[in-house]
Formats: structure tokens, C-alpha cells, sequence
């Protein structure tokens, strides 16, 4: 595995509801084990696609890309808890491309039915189905599903390994296994004597790997408890390798402008940049233009030097056209009616409540701006790219420079931030086609702030119309219309697939709520703007939990009952952990309690990924504007595996919805996105951010995942805070055009 560091990933994205979309597979074939891919180098051993033992350790293979959730040391902990191995006797890397390696865990989310329904039957049912995903070879870091994936996959992997070397040991040494221990690295016999596993394991190689079970939780040294990253030295030292750090010897430097209108170029001057000193190619890429230099700034300022003349937008020019395009989609039937209960069509008696709701599009801004490295060299290509998506990343390379697949190796460093942005390959298949214009030349391509965010897939727009209907101080009626974009269909149409299932992640954070309203409808309706789009952290519940709890408020005041109980009264009957929920944070904010004058607080509850999650922030009227002063979070994933990285991703996702919910839009004026950098595409900054308080239960069934679920109520909660501060209903994002927000 001479290179097991240096080794390709790749994945397949499809949509949540790929089950519906008619593959048909075999019990057998589910059950199959796919063979481990892995080619030892000296002094490696793997004893499966996941566990490899070294002459100086345990070498765990993740097929997840780590941009800051912390999935390294999780899955390392998963491994160590059955190996018997030292936390500090493991390092991970990325896997290489296999179906080994597939998402069972996001796939099997994709289960027909309400996920809080879910019981331990259809949990398991889940589980079985998740294996479907080997045969799509679905690989992708995305949807809170990396834990929920490797949790008992990677536990399994480290028993199997330990029982393995016991095996191995037996016999070479005629010792019983019944008379073995495991220890620090080490299978202890039953006189004390103490046998490296780096010693066992070349004699492990012809063992057939025996069946295990599992060890109790109560037994867990690293699990459930706060454990160090172990990335953490590397990223405070600075010595952590992201995507913008590559250097390889004789690298170049590029950059692209691309048409910010998203279409052709009709030609371009680019004799002013041509004569600047150290630059060395200027090459015309159809819809825009790569320069290369010496340096990544010579390329910024050539590219600046460069004078395009752009085509037009293959979509409406301008904001207000756009929304009337999306506006359109509640012309047709619906795409898909996600829920469906009672009669939302009957007349209901007490009090209506009416409103339509807008979510703008929205940029992903990672801290690092897209950049990959490629070097093409004798017909083959390397790319050294941060991405989600490692199958669609060498497959769209591959056909962009006509060769095969196999061809491409894909390798993956830290990611500066994803939030979904990286699950579309872009700016690697740029590099690819740059690299192979000057072979055998390594390439570093570099994306200006303003590339990033003019060229980047947005959050779609989203429109909702809802009506709703209270009576005796309860919810009687909640009818749900949601018009927005398909991620995932848009995606598979435009690579020339076809797109044959329905995509419920349109009214994501909607449907799929455990509230007992007797009648009770949500309709997702497909929009068509032409822009292009991409996931968002949290995907369709960024902006169906806004529409969802916002209504849910508004409901509340209209029955005339307190807005925390109202939810309490409907959430009870039909999901006791996310009732719980409600109940802790209320204890947390202290929620009924007097206030200061000048103060409100706002309460909002989503259930994504698995996962639900209450919130309640504070806020206050200050000289200088209103202020965000503190936000309480409970959440409920099932089982923490490592608190403290659980608190870590609820404030941060928290903190990532607050930023949009207060000043987050892209809009557009002559086809081109009207923002450009941070200065007007801000986020949260520490003198305006509010203090955060979580608490993490374990009631829910199963394990979830917690890299999503903090974003969906940051926006509802805010709003609904502003509402009980101001009597003000904002039913718009971003709010900073309905109050006077600090920034």
C-alpha cells in the first residue's frame, strides 16, 4: 500500500429517495461482502478494507473526506474500542476508490416512510437496505451520515482484525484462543507473554476472518466520552495539508475566469496579460479562460488584465424574474406530495392562518476558496483536490480529457470547509483540462474569493405558500407548498441521466415532523430557474425549517397559546425524545421566566438527519440596533460518541443558519451574481455572534448525525424571537431586511 496515503476516492451522489427510483437487487448480492481493494506496501498488513497494521501502528482507512466534522477520529475510536489498540497508536487516511467503501449509512436514510417513525424493525430494515449502495458504488461525504455509516462497520472491522491476529496466533503457536487477551496493541497468552500485532500480522494473511459480536458500550474507553482531534496538533501547528497547500516540484500556477453569467464567451483580449512577465499561457476554456503564471497572484492580476466579452445567462437576468420562475412551479401538480394525512381539502372550523414565505439563494463561502492540483503525465491524470463527491470527481475528469477512469487518481487532503459546495467538481475537472494543455507540468489552480462566490452551485430559492387552521388553542390543519429546485434531479439531468424518482429533500424539514395535526399535507413542487444549484448545508431543511416553525409560531399566537407549549402539546403524541427536548431546553432558557425589558426570546424545533434539535435564542434592542445575546440547543442524536464534538457541530451549524437567517442572499442583476467577496456576502463576526449553551440527550433510537441538524432552526428561532421582541412577523430571509440587525 506503498502509497496508502496517496490513494484515489471516489463516490457516486444520488438522491434520498434513489430506493424509489426502481433498482432492484438480490438478498445474496446485498449481503455479499465487495473484496478489500487495499495493496499493502512494506510493512503494511491489512487484515480488511478498513484496518491495516503497521510496523508503528494501526492505519484506519476512511472513506470520508474531513473538513472540520471531525469523522477521522470518530471512526479511529470505532476502530480502537474493538482492536484493543492506544489512541495514540492510530492514524487515518483516505481509502482508495472501491465498493468497499460505500455510504450504506446515507443510503439507508433513504427508507420510504417518516424517519421518526422509525422503530428498531425499521431501523434494521435500514440497515439492510443500506447495503443496496455497493451497488451503485455510492461514496460521498455528505447528509450527517458518516457516523450514522461507520458506526457499526468500523467497530465489526476492529473485532474482526483482533479476532484475526488471536487466530493467527493459535496457529502459529498451538496456544487456544480462549486462552488470549488483546492489550495495547498487543494478544496477551495465559502466561503473561505479549505478542505485537505488528509481529502476528504477516501470519494473518491466508486466516479466514472469523464472525464477532460486538462489545457493550459499558466497556468503551474512547466512546462516549470527550476525546482530542486527531488532527488537532497538525491544525494548530499548521502543518495539517489542505487542498491549497499542495506543492509538488516545478508546479505552475493557475487561475480561471469564468462567465459570470453562466454561459458562453464570446471572445477575449488577453494581449495585456499575455506580456506580463512570468506569465506563461493564457488558454481559452469555452466559457471562460485559465492563466497561468509563476505564481498564484501574477495569475490573479493577468487574469485582470484579460478583457472578455460575455454571452447571456441561460436564465432570467434578474432577481425579481427569478422568483417569478419559481414562483411558476405551483402552476403545475405537484412533484411529489411528501405527506399526506387526514383531509387537508376539508373545511376546518376555528381561526385560519394564511402566509407565503421566501428563502433566497445562497453561497457556501468556504474559508478556502476551490483549488486542485493536477498533473497530467504519460495518457494518466493526478488531482490533489478537497472533495465530497471522489467518484464523480474522476469520473467528469476523465471524460473532460478522454481517458478512462481507471486512468485518474483522485487524492484528498484536508478540506477547507464543504458544506455540500465540494460535492460538485468544477473547479477539479478545470485543473484536469489545464494540466493536460501543459502535460507533464504539475498545476495548482486557485479560484479567486470572487470566482468562488460568482461562480458558485447556490442553495436554491425556495417559496412557500401555507395555510393552516387552530382551534381550542391547538393545530387542527397545516397545509405545506413548496416551490424550489431539485438538487439532485437538476444534477442527474444535466450529466445526461435520468431522473425517474421523486425528490422529497424539497420540502426536507417539512414533511417528515413529529407533529400530531390531524390534517396534515405537504407538496413539493419542481421549479426550473437554469441556475445552478448545489447542496447547502442541510439541503432542503436550510429553508423548509424556517417555513415549517415559522408557521408553527405564527399558529401558536394565533391560538393564543404560549409558542414552547403549543409545540409541546402537538410534539408529545408523537415523538417522546423530541418532547424531551423541548422540555430541556425551556429548563436551559429558563423559558416563561421574566425578562429584562428590551429582551424576547424565540423558540424553534427541527427534525433532520435523523436527528432533532431545539433551539431557543435570546435577543435584545440595543442603542445600536437589536443583538443576538445567547442560544440554548438540545439535541438528541441517539448515541454520543464523542460529546464534545457533538456541542462542537450544533453552535457551529448554528452559527453557519444564523449568518444566512441574518444577512445571507445572493441576488442577481444582468445574469451575474450581484455579490462578490465578504464584504458584501458577509457572515456572523465575534463582536455580534451570541453566547451558545447545548445539551446533548440520548433518548431517540438508533445513532444520527449531527453535522447538519444545528442549521434548520437557527433561522426559525431568530425570527420567531424578533416577532415576540419587535410584534414584527418576518416571513422573508434574509432578516436584516425587516429589522435593524447588528452587523
Amino acid at each position: 500500500m506503498a502509497s496508502i496515503g496517496k490513494i484515489a476516492r471516489r463516490t457516486f451522489l444520488v438522491g434520498t429517495a434513489a430506493i424509489a427510483g426502481g433498482v432492484v437487487f438480490g438478498v445474496y448480492k446485498l449481503n455479499q461482502d465487495p473484496p478489500n481493494p487495499l495493496k499493502p506496501g512494506e510493512g503494511e498488513w491489512p487484515l480488511n478494507a478498513f484496518v491495516v497494521i503497521t510496523t508503528d501502528g494501526v492505519t484506519v482507512i476512511c472513506p470520508k473526506s474531513e473538513f472540520g466534522q471531525g469523522v477521522h477520529s470518530t471512526w479511529a475510536a470505532l476502530v480502537a474500542e474493538e482492536l484493543d489498540v492506544d489512541w495514540q497508536q492510530i492514524r487515518v487516511v483516505h481509502s482508495p476508490a472501491a465498493l468497499a467503501y460505500y455510504n450504506a449509512g446515507l443510503f439507508g436514510m433513504a427508507l420510504p416512510g417518516l424517519d421518526y417513525r422509525r422503530g428498531p424493525v425499521a431501523e434494521g430494515i435500514a440497515a439492510f437496505m443500506g447495503k443496496a449502495a455497493k451497488l451503485l458504488d455510492l461514496d460521498v461525504t455528505g447528509g450527517s451520515s458518516s457516523i450514522r455509516d461507520g458506526y457499526t462497520r468500523l467497530r465489526i472491522a476492529g473485532a474482526t482484525a483482533r479476532e484475526t491476529l488471536k487466530l493467527a496466533l493459535s496457529r502459529e503457536t498451538g496456544t487456544p484462543v480462549s486462552q488470549m487477551t488483546t492489550e495495547g496493541g498487543h494478544v496477551v497468552l495465559g502466561d503473561g507473554t505479549r505478542v505485537s500485532y505488528a509481529t502476528i500480522a504477516p501470519l494473518a494473511a491466508d486466516v479466514d476472518p472469523p464472525r464477532v459480536g460486538l462489545r457493550d458500550p459499558s466497556t468503551w474507553r474512547y466512546l462516549g466520552r470527550d476525546m482530542p482531534r486527531l488532527d488537532m496538533v497538525a491544525k494548530v501547528t499548521g502543518t495539517a495539508e489542505f487542498g491549497i497547500d499542495v506543492r509538488l516540484e516545478g508546479m505552475k500556477y493557475a487561475t480561471v475566469h469564468m462567465s459570470p453569467r453562466r454561459g458562453k464567451m464570446v471572445g477575449f483580449d488577453k494581449s495585456k496579460a499575455q506580456s506580463m512577465p512570468g506569465v506563461e499561457r493564457i488558454i481559452d476554456l469555452g466559457d471562460g479562460f485559465a492563466v497561468v503564471a509563476s505564481n498564484t497572484w501574477l495569475a490573479f492580476k493577468a487574469a485582470e488584465a484579460v478583457e472578455p466579452e460575455w454571452g447571456p445567462a441561460p436564465y432570467p437576468a434578474d432577481t425579481a424574474s427569478l422568483w417569478a420562475k419559481v414562483a411558476e412551479g405551483f402552476d403545475a401538480e405537484p412533484h411529489v406530495v411528501a405527506r399526506d394525512e387526514g383531509n387537508a381539502d376539508r373545511t376546518q372550523d376555528g381561526t385560519e392562518v394564511i402566509a407565503e414565505y421566501r428563502a433566497p439563494y445562497l453561497a457556501h463561502t468556504t474559508m478556502e476558496p476551490m483549488n486542485a492540483t493536477a498533473l497530467f503525465k504519460d495518457g494518466k491524470l493526478t488531482v490533489w483536490a478537497g472533495v465530497q463527491t471522489m467518484a464523480i470527481t474522476r469520473d467528469n475528469c476523465a471524460a473532460a480529457l478522454g481517458i478512462a477512469a481507471e486512468d485518474v487518481t483522485v487524492i484528498v487532503p484536508f478540506l477547507g470547509g464543504g458544506f455540500g459546495r465540494r460535492a460538485t467538481p468544477d473547479y477539479v475537472v478545470q485543473a484536469a483540462r489545464i494540466a493536460k494543455e501543459m502535460a507533464g507540468t504539475p498545476i495548482k489552480l486557485t479560484w479567486t474569493r470572487e470566482e468562488d462566490v460568482a461562480r458558485d452551485h447556490f442553495r436554491p430559492a425556495a417559496m412557500a405558500r401555507m395555510r393552516g387552521v387552530v382551534r381550542d388553542g391547538k393545530a387542527v390543519l397545516y397545509d405545506a407548498h413548496v416551490a424550489s429546485a431539485s438538487i439532485t434531479l437538476d444534477a442527474m439531468e444535466a450529466s445526461g441521466g435520468g431522473a425517474p424518482m421523486k425528490d422529497k429533500e424539497l420540502v426536507g424539514g417539512m414533511h417528515d415532523q413529529p407533529y400530531a395535526i390531524p390534517n396534515f399535507r405537504v407538496a413539493a413542487y419542481r421549479t426550473f430557474t437554469g441556475v445552478p444549484t448545489a447542496s447547502w448545508r442541510s439541503v432542503g431543511a436550510s429553508y423548509g425549517g424556517f417555513f415549517f416553525d415559522t408557521f408553527i409560531d405564527e399558529m401558536a399566537h394565533a391560538a393564543g397559546a404560549d409558542p414552547l407549549a403549543f409545540r409541546l402539546d402537538l410534539i408529545r403524541p408523537e415523538h417522546e425524545p423530541s418532547a424531551k427536548l423541548l422540555e430541556t431546553v425551556a429548563e436551559m432558557s429558563g423559558w416563561g421566566s421574566a425578562l429584562p425589558q428590551g429582551t424576547a426570546q424565540g423558540v424553534a424545533f427541527t427534525y433532520s438527519f435523523g436527528t432533532p434539535v431545539a433551539q431557543v435564542i435570546q435577543v435584545s434592542q440595543r442603542g445600536s440596533g437589536i443583538g443576538i445575546d445567547k442560544v440554548w440547543i438540545a439535541c438528541d442524536p441517539g448515541v454520543a460518541l464523542d460529546p464534545r464534538n457533538i456541542e462542537a457541530q450544533m453552535f457551529g451549524g448554528c452559527l453557519y443558519g444564523l449568518s444566512a437567517a441574518v444577512m445571507g442572499e445572493i441576488t442577481f442583476a444582468d445574469g451575474r451574481a450581484e455579490q462578490s467577496n465578504f464584504w458584501d456576502y458577509d457572515a456572523l463576526r465575534m463582536h455580534n455572534a451570541p453566547a451558545f449553551e447545548v445539551r446533548i440527550l440520548q433518548n431517540a433510537i438508533g445513532l444520527s448525525g449531527v453535522g447538519e441538524p444545528g442549521t434548520p432552526p437557527a433561522a426559525p428561532a431568530l425570527g420567531n424571537a424578533l416577532f415576540a421582541l419587535t410584534g414584527t412577523r418576518a416571513r422573508e430571509l434574509p432578516l436584516i431586511k425587516t429589522f435593524d440587525l447588528i452587523l
